[in-house]
């Protein structure tokens, strides 16, 4: 039980500290969140609980393509955030990951690359 409330408190501190920069910084807030801070994290976990290497592996090679059709959020959400407000904003996109997450699992099943 202490080694998950470790692994609670330093993955919560983490996300906290990202805010607290991206509070004093938009730059500097905005690099520290664009590292794979979560998933180096999970490895860590993984690897420290013990789990076979195929599983690291597994971890970071779905990570790759699931990130890949999240990156149109970060192009809308600003676009939208002056138009609409944040609530909207926010809610078109998430809409639009999931709607291109989607295509994109379609489009990489053709070379095999299994998303869902």
């Amino acid at each position: 039980m202490p080694w998950i409330i470790a692994k609670y408190l330093i993955t919560a501190g983490l996300v906290v500290a990202v805010s607290e920069f991206a509070k004093r910084s938009d730059k500097l807030g905005a690099l520290i969140a664009s590292l794979p801070l979560v998933t180096v994290l999970t490895l860590i976990w993984l690897h420290v609980e013990k789990q076979p290497e195929a599983r690291l592996a597994n971890h970071a090679w779905y990570t790759f393509w699931y990130v890949v059709p999240t990156l149109p959020m970060f192009l809308a959400f600003p676009a939208l955030l002056a138009r609409c407000g944040f609530w909207p904003a926010l809610g078109f996109s998430v809409v639009l990951t999931i709607g291109c997450f989607a295509l994109f699992a379609l489009c990489v099943r053709r070379f095999g690359i299994v998303l869902m």
